[in-house]
C-alpha cells in the first residue's frame, strides 16, 4: 500500500487512548487529527500520542482531505449528528458502543452512510478477539457440535465518565452499556439468526442516587434457531471488576 489510511479520532479521553495506541501498532495506518471541544485536551492528547494535528471544532477536522476514517469516542447522545456529519464530508465512520441512542438514530446513520458511500462500523471488540475468533471458527466448522446455551457477563461498580450516569446523554443504564457487547457477541457467533423474544429483569439497587436507568440487568434471548442466551450486567458489583464469555454447547 502506497498511502497509509488517514485516521481522525474524536475523544480526548479513556476510550480514545485505546484506539489510538491500536492504530499506532498498524503499519498502514496513521493518525492524522484529534478533536475534542473541551478546551486543551485535544492539544494535550496529540502531545502525548505524537499525533500532527488538533482541533476543537468538528468540521475543521472534517475538512482535512488526508482523513479518511474518523473514529467516535464522544458521548453516546452525540454519536448520530457526528456520523452524519462525517459521512456527509465523506469519511468513513469507526464509531463506539453503543451505536447510537435509538433506532430512529440507527436508520439515519446507515442511510446516511450508504447514500455517501463510506463505510459505517460499529466497534464491537469481542468480534475481534483472537480468543473469540478462534471459538467462532471451531464453532463454524462444526468441531463443538451444536450450540444450545451461551452465556456472558460483565459486572463492575460504574462508569468512569459522568455523561453515563444520565440517561438524557447515555439513552439507558447498564443494559444500553454493556449489554450491547453480550447481544452482538451472541448475535456474531452464532452467525446472527434472527431474535425470537427477549426477556429481561432489570432494576436500580445501587446507585439509586443517580439519574440512570438499570444499574444491574439479567437479559435472556430465545434466537430462531433454538439456542438461548443469557446475558448478566451489572454496575452495582463493587469492589472489582469481572467480565466472562461462558459457552455451553451440547
Amino acid at each position: 500500500m502506497n498511502k497509509k489510511i488517514g485516521y481522525g479520532l474524536i475523544g480526548s479521553q479513556f476510550i480514545t487512548t485505546i484506539h489510538a495506541e491500536s492504530i499506532k501498532s498498524v503499519a498502514d495506518a496513521e493518525i492524522l487529527a484529534v478533536m475534542s471541544p473541551t478546551p486543551g485536551n485535544a492539544e494535550k492528547f496529540a502531545k502525548q500520542h505524537g499525533i500532527p494535528n488538533y482541533f476543537t471544532e468538528l468540521d475543521k477536522m472534517l475538512a482535512m482531505p488526508e482523513i479518511d476514517v474518523i473514529v467516535i469516542g464522544a458521548p453516546n447522545y452525540l454519536h448520530c449528528d457526528i456520523t452524519l456529519k462525517a459521512a456527509a464530508a465523506g469519511k468513513h465512520v469507526i464509531c463506539e458502543k453503543p451505536l447510537c441512542m435509538n433506532l430512529m438514530e440507527a436508520d439515519q446513520m446507515i442511510e446516511a452512510c450508504k447514500k455517501a458511500n463510506v463505510k459505517l462500523m460499529y466497534a464491537e471488540e469481542l468480534c475481534f478477539t483472537p480468543k473469540y475468533v478462534r471459538l467462532k471458527n471451531l464453532l463454524d466448522e462444526g468441531a463443538l457440535g451444536k450450540p444450545v446455551l451461551i452465556k456472558q457477563s460483565e459486572k463492575h461498580d460504574g462508569p468512569h465518565a459522568p455523561h453515563f450516569w444520565d440517561v438524557e446523554l447515555s439513552g439507558g443504564g447498564v443494559t444500553m452499556d454493556m449489554g450491547c457487547h453480550g447481544i452482538e457477541f451472541f448475535r456474531w457467533v452464532l452467525g446472527r439468526p434472527k431474535i425470537k423474544s427477549v426477556y429481561a429483569q432489570m432494576g436500580t439497587y445501587v446507585h439509586t442516587d443517580k439519574t440512570i436507568g438499570d444499574d444491574n440487568a439479567i437479559i435472556i434471548l430465545e434466537f430462531e434457531n433454538g439456542v438461548v442466551a443469557m446475558a448478566e450486567e451489572s454496575w452495582s458489583k463493587l469492589g472489582w471488576y469481572g467480565r466472562s464469555r461462558r459457552n455451553t454447547w451440547f
